[in-house]
Order: structure tokens, then sequence, then C-alpha cells
């Protein structure tokens, strides 16, 4: 009985059969490639973040320990690939006589290295020109001393006077910052910039220069052996912090421990708990609307299988046998389903990632396969299975012979109670609570190895989604139920004399009907909130790097230089479109010393772009306008105008250095407005202003960076020629550099991979969501259109009847959609706010990916509503016989 049974749905129930797969496919291909490629992320974070840093440890020797035993302790901690000492020591300044003048410049560091350091620690150091080993000067201090391979240079250490070396290259210090940072001292403790002026010295020149200097401290530099840390960043960075931990414990004082290999993880960690938020939110919703289409599809069919039962209890066969029947065809299903699905998980991993793993390893990958067929199984399970163990206890075999709607007369219980309601007003009051000011998503202190979620921030775009998919049902169920005559209005033009009875047939098929256009709307919404996010998280990570560079190549004077506008024309190669000039100066406003900028207000968009969110009090153009029409006019950070309490007009006394004195100058501005962000400038606190007004006041037009505009084209080459034209005496960097240099490890990995596999399910969904369900129920409904055609129907009133049917399912589904999905989008982008940085003006819409959304939406339907319109012309007798 169960192989005749088996075949006979094959033969007879084969479109029911191969929808129900196809939706469980998509379900279990979602789960395995999405778990998949999450656990992957983790463990390319953790590498990535690893191989980001230069020196693991700098391990700092307390004053009157011995260095060697510190080394030696080092050296013996297990995980220690290699450590050796490093010294530290202060100067006054450093002086240069080239070109027949004296260069001199203010205090800065000078490094002890021994041999075989760069070998070691290759990122640490990175030559510019001459040679790479010997006398090593800093860039910006080589620049500052106009000082290059063979000149000789004075080093004065306090406590030892002035030394002379010969400078045998020009070096750059990738990782400057934790290089000379203060290790043991909290965050905000750490010098807000490295020294300026630094010199790197073979160790045995070190020691000789430095003997009876002061301020000379050591440092043991660590390689550490990462290959053996868990893949998961917070793992990882546990770890390392307790390795760490340890060590400080065991010298009993002497020395700490900088661990710059556990701050790279915690920075990690945090993306990592990112990623896996974004896969709650927009990974979940998918498999979830596979699962529910898998159940619309087992329900299209649950009529036909209802009689069927009944059938089977009238020829005798007891429930048990019924039972074994139903767990046949639903084993069907979620087998053969779950298997196709983890061959599109394998297939989408080879094609888009080139391992059918998404790069995870063996047991990871075998765990969220197994999970995802598991999944896939109990889907089918409660898809058909379950509604026949229902059937069979609740519906006797008179009953199966009555239509759904005769038995269903009532409302949905959660019609009557106001579910829909109630989620939307819960939705609202947990977005209201979780996009306050003080609200953190992700809460990951520093230096601390736990780390929390704030999980019960989903409930807003959980219950905004399902929320507005019910108040959607309702509203379908209303419109069907009281809205024949307007339906029939509508449909008249295609159905002509059957206008009245089309709409009496989709009231009486209200029910099926609602639950095809929510599940096109669902499946819509969904694939509007991901690519709505992905476009405009792709959009500010953008800004930010824009931000961060200032332009689309940027051309950097060193601190010091007296480098007027002028000198801009000589930027100006070929590719570059304007050069704009940048002042940076500093200023005291009371005993706080902030960041100055000096711009040209009506010629600075020319170069780089200003948003209205970058300011408060007025929009960009408004507040370049108060600039240029009020030289005095000064824009001020947010956090400024409250700690000075001030007001639109006030004056504000800034005190600047005068080139001409070289002493602090007092120069009066006026606030007229808040500058959050601009580029090139710290994300605290600093000010804008008019650069001819500043130049005017400090007798002193100096430019600290020329901003290049290059059309948004050739940036690399444009920016390599500069390096070559400019050498050392100037810092060149472009946008398509810092886009990788900000970008944390979720901007290049997570994000791209996750929505890439995302956007290609959302576009199988919607098309899924479209045609399946539509296609099963005007299959169910043969009887339907045999019976009108023997009443008298033509096939163009039958063809009317299925497209006013897909018309209307195809406009009531996208625009519910449309609307679900940009409530969605506006909520999830505001609830995620800790992944934008900096927040977002606007959203950005993919235009493109939406449209082949809709289309292949429709597309589906209209492919459903053709098979159901050329199944509408067979012979009415052979149909009603074969039904």
């Amino acid at each position: 009985m169960i192989t005749t049974w088996a075949s006979g749905l094959a033969r007879h129930r084969a479109g029911r059969l191969l929808a129900a797969l196809t939706g469980i496919a998509l379900a279990v291909a979602l789960v395995a490639a999405l778990g998949s490629f999450l656990t992957a992320s983790k463990a390319t974070m953790t590498g990535r973040a690893v191989r980001s840093v230069a020196v693991d440890w700098q391990v700092q020797v307390q004053p009157g320990a011995d260095p060697r035993a510190v080394l030696s302790l080092v050296d013996g901690t297990p995980g220690i690939r290699s450590a050796v000492p490093v010294g530290f020591a202060h100067t006054s300044g450093f002086t240069a006589h080239v070109g027949g003048s004296t260069q001199t410049t203010g205090p800065g560091m000078a490094l002890g290295l021994p041999d075989g350091y760069r070998a070691r620690f290759p990122g640490a150091v990175r030559t510019l020109s001459g040679s790479s080993t010997g006398v090593l000067l800093a860039q910006q201090t080589a620049s500052n001393l106009h000082a290059a391979p063979g000149d000789t240079i004075g080093i004065r250490f306090p406590g030892a006077g002035l030394r002379q070396v010969r400078v045998d290259g020009v070096v750059d210090l990738p990782q400057a910052d934790s290089l000379f940072q203060t290790v043991g001292a909290p965050s905000q403790s750490q010098p807000t910039a490295p020294p300026d002026n630094v010199v790197l010295l073979p160790a045995p020149r070190f020691a000789a220069l430095t003997r009876g200097a002061t301020g000379v401290t050591a440092q043991i530099h660590a390689a550490r052996d990462n290959s053996r840390l868990p893949s998961d960043p917070a793992a990882a960075y546990s770890a390392v912090t307790g390795a760490a931990h340890n060590l400080e414990a065991r010298s009993a004082g002497t020395a700490l421990v900088g661990n710059n290999v556990g701050a790279a993880l915690d920075s990690a960690r945090q993306d990592a708990l990112y990623a896996q938020i974004l896969f709650l939110f927009l990974g979940v919703p998918g498999a979830v609307l596979a699962a529910t289409l898998t159940a619309a599809v087992a329900s299209a069919g649950g009529e036909r299988r209802r009689q069927e039962q009944g059938l089977l209890r009238l020829r005798g066969l007891r429930p048990r046998q019924i039972t074994a029947l139903a767990g046949l065809e639903a084993a069907l299903i979620g087998v053969v389903g779950g298997l196709a699905g983890l061959g599109i998980a394998a297939l989408t991993g080879r094609l888009a990632f080139g391992t059918a793993s998404f790069g995870a390893s063996a047991g990871t990958w075998s765990a969220w396969y197994a999970v995802a067929f598991v999944l896939g199984a109990a889907v089918a399970a409660g898809a058909v299975l379950v509604p026949a163990l229902r059937d069979l206890r609740t519906v006797t075999v008179a009953d199966t012979r009555k239509q759904a709607d005769v038995r269903r007369s009532r409302s949905p219980w959660w019609m009557r109670y106001g579910l829909d309601f109630a989620l939307l007003t819960g939705s609202w009051l947990v977005f209201r609570a979780s996009s306050g000011n003080q609200y953190a998503l992700v809460l990951a202190p520093e230096g601390v190895p736990s780390i929390s979620v704030s999980y019960w921030a989903f409930l807003g775009p959980a219950l905004l989604w399902i929320g507005a998919a019910l108040l959607l049902w309702r509203l379908m169920l209303l419109a069907l139920t009281h809205g024949r005559p307007a339906l029939a209005r509508l449909v008249r033009p295609l159905t002509a004399t059957l206008a009245g009875t089309t709409a009496a047939v989709l009231a009486r098929r209200r029910r099926p009907f609602a639950r095809s256009v929510v599940l096109l709307a669902l499946a819509v919404s969904f694939a509007i909130s991901t690519a709505v996010f992905n476009a405009t998280y792709h959009q500010q990570a953008e800004v930010d790097a824009r931000l961060t560079n200032g332009a689309d190549v940027t051309v950097t004077e060193p601190p010091g230089a007296h480098v007027p506008p002028a000198a801009g024309a000589a930027l100006r190669i070929s590719g570059v479109r304007h050069v704009e000039p940048l002042q940076h100066r500093f200023a005291y406003v009371g005993s706080d010393l902030q960041d100055l900028y000096g711009i040209r207000p009506g010629s600075v968009t020319r170069a780089t772009s200003l948003q209205d969110a970058y300011f408060a009090g007025g929009s960009a153009d408004q507040l370049m306008r108060r600039l240029a029409q009020r030289p005095d006019n000064l824009l001020v950070s947010a956090e400024t105008v409250s700690d000075f309490q001030l007001a639109p007009g006030d004056t504000v006394n800034l005190r600047i250095q005068d080139a001409r004195t070289k002493s602090l100058r007092t120069v009066p501005f006026h606030y007229a407005g808040i500058a959050k962000e601009f580029p090139t400038a710290p994300k605290d606190s600093f000010f804008v202003a008019n650069a001819s007004y500043i130049a005017k006041a400090t007798g002193d037009d100096a430019v600290g960076a020329f901003l290049l505009d290059t059309g948004g084209t050739d940036q690399r080459r444009i920016a390599a020629r500069l390096r070559g034209q400019l050498g050392t005496r100037a810092t060149v960097t472009d946008l398509t550099q810092t886009r990788g240099t900000v970008g944390t490890s979720l901007t290049s990995v997570d994000l791209a991979g996750l929505t890439r596999i995302e956007l290609a399910f959302a576009v199988l969904l919607a098309a899924g969501a479209g045609g399946l369900v539509l296609a099963l129920g005007l299959a169910e409904r043969r009887r339907t259109f045999a019976i009108a055609t023997v009443l008298g129907a033509r096939p163009r009133h039958l063809r009317g009847m299925v497209l006013s049917e897909a018309l209307l399912l195809a406009v009531c589904g996208l625009t519910g959609g449309a609307l679900i999905g940009w409530a969605l989008s506006q909520m999830l982008v505001t609830v995620l706010a800790g992944v934008f940085d900096p927040p977002p003006a606007a959203l950005s819409v993919p235009g493109a990916y939406l449209a082949l959304t809709a289309a292949a939406a429709v597309a589906a339907i209209l492919a459903a509503a053709l098979n159901g319109i050329r199944g509408s012309h067979r012979p009415a007798v052979e149909e009603l016989r074969d039904l």
C-alpha cells in the first residue's frame, strides 16, 4: 500500500510535491549557507585581526627591574615564538644643517632595535628611501629636518647632550600609535598622537649614544604563535588576555603587557557579534519565510488532502495507516527537499566563495548542514503530517465533503482579539526604547572578556514584521468580504459578464487569497529591507572613508611646514579636476586644545562632499553661506556648545599661535552652527572657520592639506604619481587605500557575503511566494473552471477570471510588501545604528535590485496564471471525470 500510495503521489500530485520540495529546499539552503558562512566569517575576522598587528605584545620593563630577567620570562612563556629587547629614549630635540640652513625640531623619541628585528616583526617598519638598516629616520622627522639619506643630524638626549649620527634611510612606522603607547594606561590616558620626531638606531649604537642620558626605558617585543587560537574572536580575545595576565602575575610586578593583539581581537569580537546580530536580523526572517512558504504550499492542497483522507477512511483504513501515508508524504518532502537544499547551499558556496563549505572547517560545516536538514524535516512534518493528524481528530468523514469556507465561518482568533494591533503597539514601544540615545545594542567593555547583546531589541523588527503581516491579512479579508461591488467593477474589463461571479469566488476564497497576498508581501518586504540595509551600509562605509581621507586624493603637509595655497598648482596633474587647500591649526578655547580647520566656503565642496547630516543648526549649504557672508563665523562641535553653553551669535575667543610673534594670540569668532563631522577632522571636538580670516589674524596662510578631486576615478594611479613627485616632503593618501584602512572586518568580509546570499534567496522567495501558491490554488480550482464552462463561460471569461486574481495578487502583495519593507528598513537602520559610522542621513534605495525582485515576482505570478489559463481550456467533461 505504501508503495502504491507513493507512486500515486508522484504521478498525480507531482506539482504539489515539487512546490513543497522547493519551499523546503530554499529553507534548508538558506540556513545551511548562512550558518556556515557566519562560522567561517568569525574565523576570518580572527585571522585578519591577528595579521593586522605588527608586534603582538609590548612588555614594559618596570623601573628597577632587570631587562634580561624579564626577557627570559617572556621568552619562556607558552605560545611565544620570539622575544627581543627594544630600547626607548626621550629626546629633547633634533637638528640638521642642510643646504646652508639649520633646521630644528621639538622633543621626540629614539628607539634601539636589535639585529633581526624587522625580520621578526615585518609590519613594524617600512622603508621609504635609502637603506633598511642602520640609522633610520621617520618620514615626518625627515620632512621636518629637510634631511635625506647621507645627511648628518644631531640628536639631543637629556643628560647626555648632542649626539651626531649619519642618516642611512627614511622609514614609515605604520603602527606608530601602538608602538608609542603608554603601556598599562587606560585608553583615555594614552597619547593623542605618536611623536612627530623619531629615529631608529641599532641596539649597540643606541646603548652608546644614550649612555648617561635620562628617560631611557626598555621593552620586550614579543611575537606569539597565534595559529592555535580559537576561531571565534571572543574566545581568542579571552585566550590572549588570559595569557597576558598570567605573564604579569608571574613577573611579580616587574613587567606590564601592552596587549596589541588583544586590542585587535577586542575590536574583532564586537564585529563578530554584529555579524551574528545581522544573521538574526536579516537571515532568520528568510528561513522563517521559506518555512512559511512551504506551509502555504502544503495548505494549498489541504482541501484535496482532507477529501482523500475521508475517502480512505470510508474504505476502511485505520487512523494508524492514514498517519503512515501522511508521514510518507512528509518524509518524501523533507528528505528530498532537504537534500536538494543542501545541494543548493553547496553550489552557492562554490559559485560565490569558491568552496562548498563557505570557508568553514569540516566540523562546523557538517554541523550547520545537519542542523539545516533537521529543520527542513521538521518543517515538512509540520506542514504535512501535523495537519493530517489534526484532521483525523477533529474532522469527520462528512466534514471532508464540505468546502473549507463552509466549515469555518468565524473570523480567525487573532482578528477577534486584535493581535495585529497589539504586536504593532509592542513593536513601537520596543523601538522607542531600543533607539534611545543611551541605548547600546552591543556592550563590549574595553579589557573585559565578557561581551553582551541586548537581544530583546530584536523584538521591535520581529513584532513589526508579524504585526504588519497580520494587519494586511485583516485588511484583505475585510476588503474581500465587504467590497464585492467595488471588486466587481474593478475586474469587469477582464471578465465582462462574469465580473460578479469572479468577485463572489474571490470573496468565498478570501482566506487562501489573503494568505497568498500576505506571503508575497512578506517575501517582498524581506527583499526590500535586506537590500536597503545593504545599500545603506555600503553608502555609509563610503562616506566614512571619504570623511577620513577628505577627498579622492589628499596631500597632507608635515606639521610646521609653511606651504602656501599657491603650491597646489603643482598638484594639478593629469586626472585632477580641482585642488582645494585646507588649513589645519590648533586653538585653545579656555584650557581645551582643539583642531582648527580653515576652509574656503565657496569652493570646498568642489573637492569633497558635505552632507546635511554632518551639521546642526542649518544645512551644509546654509552654513557654508554663513561662513562666506561673515568671515569671523565659526562652526563648533556639539560637545563644545554644551560645555561652554553657547548660543548662536555668541563670541568665541580662540587662542591661536601667531606666525609673526610665535606666541598665542586671542582671535574673536562668532558661533554660527554645529559641525558634527568634517572631512579629515577627528570625531570628537574641532572648529571650522574661514581660511582667509585665520590667515589675516595669524599672519600665516600655510596649508595643512590639499584635497584633490579626481572625479572618483584613477585615485590609486594619481596618488602613486604624486608620491613619486613629492617624495618624503608630504604624505599622499587616496580613497581606495583609506577604504581598506577604516573598514572593519564586518565591512570587508561578513556583510558583503551575508547580503550576497540573502539577496539571491530573496528574489527566489519573492518569485516562489508569488507564483507557487497561486499556481497550486488555481490547480485546485479546476473543478470550478469546469463547472463554469458547462454553465456557458467562454475561454475569454475564464482567462479574465484567472488574470483578475493574478493582477489583484500582484498589486496587493507588492504594495503591501513595499510598505512593510519601508517601515522595516527604517527600524533596522535605526536599531542597528552601531553598525553605521557615521549614521546615515537617508536610506539608500537600490532601485535596480528592487526592480529585479518585483519583476521576478510578477513573472512568477504571470507564469502561474498562464498555466492556469491553459489548464482551464481542457474539456469540462474530461476535467470533471479526472477530479
